[in-house]
C-alpha cells in the first residue's frame, strides 16, 4: 500500500482506539451513567470514586495502553510507514496524539470525552520515557501530599513539559509537542481549577 496512504490510515485508527471509552464502558457494564455522577467525566478517576477502586485502576490501565499501542507497537508493526518523511521521525507521536484526541473528542460520544491525562502518559511512556518517568514521580508526590489528581495531573504536566526540553531538546518536534500536549492537559481541567480556587475540588480519599 501507498506509504502516505497507510500512514494516513493508522493515523485514523490512533484516534479510533484512542475514542474508545473505557471507563464509560467499565461503568455502564455496572450499569452506572458515569456521565451523570460524581465529576461527570469519562475519565477513570471518576471511575474510581464512582464505580470502585478495582475498576478505577483498570479504566486507568486501558486509557494508557490506548496511547501507548499507537505510539508505540504501530512503528514496530508498520516500519515502512513510520518512516514516512514528512514527519521527520516523530510518527509514533502523530499517531499518539491522534488516540489523545479520540479520548478527548470521541465520536462514538458526541466528541465529549476525558481529560487525557492517562491516554498521554501511555503516549509519553512510548515515544518519551525519560519525560513520563519524571511526571509519574511528580504526580505520586502531589497526590500523596494533596489527594488530588487534577494538581497532581497538572504539575505532572507541566514537569513532562519541562522534562522533555531538557532530555529531548535534540528532538524539537517532540519538545514542542511535549509543550503543546502539557497545556490541553491544563487546559481541559479548567473546571477543576475553578473547584480549586473555590476550596470546592474533592480528594480521591
Amino acid at each position: 500500500m501507498n506509504v502516505p496512504v497507510s500512514f494516513a490510515l493508522l493515523s485514523l485508527a490512533g484516534y479510533l482506539l484512542g475514542s474508545i471509552p473505557f471507563g464509560w464502558l467499565i461503568a455502564r457494564a455496572r450499569g452506572i451513567e458515569l456521565r451523570e455522577v460524581g465529576s461527570k467525566n469519562i475519565g477513570a478517576t471518576n471511575v474510581f470514586r464512582s464505580v470502585g477502586k478495582g475498576r478505577g485502576v483498570l479504566a486507568l490501565v486501558l486509557d494508557a495502553a490506548k496511547g501507548f499501542i499507537p505510539a508505540y507497537a504501530f512503528c514496530r508493526w508498520f516500519p515502512e510507514a513510520a518512516s514516512l518523511p514528512a514527519v521527520a521521525g516523530e510518527a509514533g507521536l502523530v499517531w499518539g496524539v491522534c488516540a489523545i484526541a479520540g479520548h478527548n473528542w470521541p465520536v462514538w460520544l458526541k466528541f465529549r470525552g476525558g481529560k487525557g491525562v492517562a491516554t498521554s502518559a501511555g503516549v509519553l511512556l512510548g515515544v518519551a520515557p525519560a519525560a513520563i518517568g519524571i511526571a509519574l514521580l511528580v504526580f505520586a508526590v502531589v497526590l500523596a501530599v494533596t489527594r488530588r489528581v487534577s494538581v497532581g495531573s497538572i504539575l505532572a504536566a507541566a514537569a513532562a513539559c519541562a522534562a522533555g526540553w531538557y532530555f529531548y531538546s535534540a528532538r524539537p518536534v517532540l519538545a514542542v509537542a511535549l509543550s503543546v500536549l502539557a497545556v490541553l492537559v491544563v487546559v481541559r481541567h479548567k473546571s477543576n481549577i475553578a473547584r480549586l480556587l473555590r476550596g470546592q475540588e474533592p480528594p480521591l480519599w
